[in-house]
């Protein structure tokens, strides 16, 4: 497998559909005791603006999102930490 499919995700909705995901980045809360996985629609243009997609997640053995079960995130408070971290991440992104 190579690094790029490494990053990639299929998602598949209630109707069956499967749509390709780019994994933006993973990160861990201590706070919440949960992994967390960011995806960005597969293809998009780094200047494009797009939906970002977060989950919590356990992570494999290998501390790997690929092939985890997703579950939603429920509470205000813990999306309130998500888009916390996204947004950081984005910064730094746009400072480099």
């Amino acid at each position: 497998m190579s690094e790029q499919e490494e990053k990639m995700i299929t998602l598949v909705d209630a109707d069956g559909n499967e749509t390709l995901y780019e994994i933006l980045f993973t990160f861990e809360s201590e706070d919440y005791g949960k992994a967390y996985i960011l995806l960005i629609p597969a293809g998009s243009e780094p200047e494009e603006q797009v939906d970002v997609l977060a989950f919590s997640f356990n992570p494999d053995e290998d501390g790997q999102a690929k092939d985890a079960e997703l579950y939603d995130i429920e509470s205000d408070e813990e999306w309130d930490m998500v888009e916390g971290v996204l947004d950081t991440f984005l910064n730094d992104e746009n400072l480099q």
